[in-house]
Parts: structure tokens; C-alpha cells; sequence
């Protein structure tokens, strides 16, 4: 049975964390309101340059010419995973779901005999993954978006799978990520960025926006289509990892506010039973204490 002393200790133990939690959700919750902004001025571009996209390459599919990005090398052997996770933890299952799905993923390609090439983003997928699948890890990235993204940062990395995808390191490239719905939901995505292949969810969306009847029209470009494909499919990679980086920030902070107010309650709680252990244990202490003085006081 503990003592008063160690019982006093634990709840100014736990009070102490209760305050840190409590303060890490208070800095979340702010964070989280530019994050999300972010990442929800972002999808309307996103999804409108995928909509142009999807209606060039419709045009283009099956012609001699098109650009690599659209078609692919005409191999489906070497696959690049792009794995975006966060650089610290705190965060609930938000690492966690990213990095079981990665890890399906791998299976699933490794099961069809293709070759697996990952490139991590974030401290907390490097550690958790280079056990397991250390040899399949071509680079890593940390402190992306430290003190807040920019376009820059997504443009570099667009820029890294580029030249490994230039230089015949891989043949489909996809990111997996955690899409922002709301502070307590994140949905993990995996999204293929080489060849450019349109969300299907996203072309729903475009569908219902009318999208049907721009993908039926006829239109004449100018300059030919050639020149615009390879002129917008590499600032589309770049917008593609901008866009999952800002929705993974938006996640990665919801996911936190979410995880320190439920170590907040379950710190009170527990504060509350000990509370009362305290008590219980004060009583039986100051009980038999006066049994002891009654007794002595009875033998003389």
C-alpha cells in the first residue's frame, strides 16, 4: 500500500503533466486554425489543375509524343512511395495509420513481384520504418515545414522525385498521407502522383461541378497540347506534394489537439481517484493512530 508521501508525490506528478498536455492542446488548437486554412485554400486549386490535366490527357492518351510524366516509362516494375509523417509524436494515431498503411502497401507490391523504393518525409516515419524496411529507404527528409510550409519546400521534393524518376529510378510514384475532414478525423490517402493518374474522389467532385460537360467539349490549344503537358505536369507534382503536405499539417495538428485533451481528462481523472485513495489512506492512518492513543491511554 502506498504511502501519503508517495501518493502526495504522484498527484503533483501528474498535475505537472496534466498542465503540459493541457498547454500542448491550447498551442494545437492554434495551430491548427492557419494549418487548415491552409489546406483548404489550397484544394480548389489542386483539384482544378487536376480537372486540366484530366481533360489533356484524355486527348493525349494512346498519341505518339506524350509526355513521360502522363504515360509512364511503359514499365510497372520499380514503385517509389512517398510516406509524409510528422518530425514529433504527441499525435495520437497519426504516424501510426500512415506507417500501417505504408507497410500494407509494401506487402501488397512485394507480393506482386515488384521492386518497393520509399522516400520518407518526417523524423517519426524514418524511425519508425527503418527497422523493418531500412534496405527499401532511398532518402529522408526532417524539419519539412518547420517554422511553416511553403511552396518552396513541396517544389524541391517535387524536384528530388523528378530527377530519380528522370534517371530511371522507379516507374510509379504515389504519396501517402493523412487528409484533413476534421480535428478528430483523418482519413489516410494514398494518392498516385506518376504517371499522373486524377483522385477518384476528385473527379466525383469535378463531376458534380459540371466537369462532364468540359471534358465533352471540343477545344483548340494553343500551344499544341505537347508544350502545355510538359509545362504543367511538373508544376502539378509540385502542387500535388504541396497540397498532401499542407493536409498532412492540418492532420498532424488536429490529431495532436485531439490527443492532449484526452490526456487532460484522463490526467484529472486520475487525479481524482488518487484523490480519494489519498484521503481513504489519510483516514485509516489518523484512525489508527488515535485506536493506538486510546489503548495507551487504557493500559495506564
Amino acid at each position: 500500500m502506498p504511502s501519503l508521501k508517495d501518493l502526495r508525490l504522484r498527484i503533483r506528478s501528474i498535475r505537472s503533466t496534466q498542465k503540459i498536455t493541457s498547454a500542448m492542446k491550447m498551442v494545437a488548437a492554434s495551430r491548427l486554425r492557419r494549418a487548415q486554412d491552409q489546406a483548404e485554400a489550397a484544394r480548389p486549386y489542386a483539384q482544378r489543375m487536376e480537372r486540366v490535366l484530366g481533360s489533356l490527357s484524355d486527348r493525349m492518351s494512346g498519341q505518339p509524343g506524350a509526355p513521360a510524366l502522363l504515360v509512364g516509362s511503359g514499365k510497372d516494375e520499380t514503385h517509389l512511395i512517398v510516406v509524409a509523417t510528422s518530425d514529433r509524436g504527441l499525435a495520437g494515431g497519426f504516424n501510426s495509420s500512415i506507417m500501417r498503411e505504408t507497410r500494407r502497401r509494401v506487402r501488397e507490391l512485394e507480393a506482386s513481384g515488384k521492386k518497393v523504393v520509399i522516400l520518407i518525409i518526417g523524423r517519426k516515419g524514418r524511425d519508425g520504418l527503418r527497422r523493418d524496411y531500412g534496405a527499401l529507404i532511398r532518402d529522408s527528409l526532417t524539419e519539412v515545414g518547420r517554422p511553416r510550409l511553403s511552396f518552396g519546400e513541396a517544389r524541391e521534393i517535387a524536384e528530388r522525385i523528378l530527377v530519380l524518376y528522370q534517371a530511371g529510378g522507379f516507374d510509379v510514384c504515389s504519396i501517402i498521407y493523412n487528409r484533413f475532414r476534421s480535428a478528430m478525423t483523418q482519413i489516410v490517402t494514398v494518392q498516385q502522383l506518376i504517371p499522373f493518374a486524377p483522385a477518384a474522389d476528385r473527379l466525383a467532385d469535378a463531376a458534380q461541378a459540371g466537369a462532364e460537360a468540359f471534358r465533352g467539349a471540343i477545344y483548340e490549344f494553343e500551344p499544341s497540347e505537347e508544350e502545355i503537358l510538359a509545362e504543367l505536369l511538373p508544376k502539378n507534382l509540385a502542387v500535388q506534394v504541396y497540397a498532401a503536405l499542407l493536409e498532412n499539417a492540418a492532420s498532424e495538428q488536429g490529431a495532436r489537439m485531439t490527443a492532449m485533451d484526452n490526456a487532460t481528462r484522463n490526467a484529472g481523472e486520475m487525479i481524482d481517484r488518487l484523490t480519494v485513495n489519498y484521503n481513504r489512506t489519510r483516514q485509516a492512518v489518523i484512525t489508527k493512530e488515535l485506536i493506538e492513543i486510546i489503548s495507551g491511554a487504557e493500559a495506564l
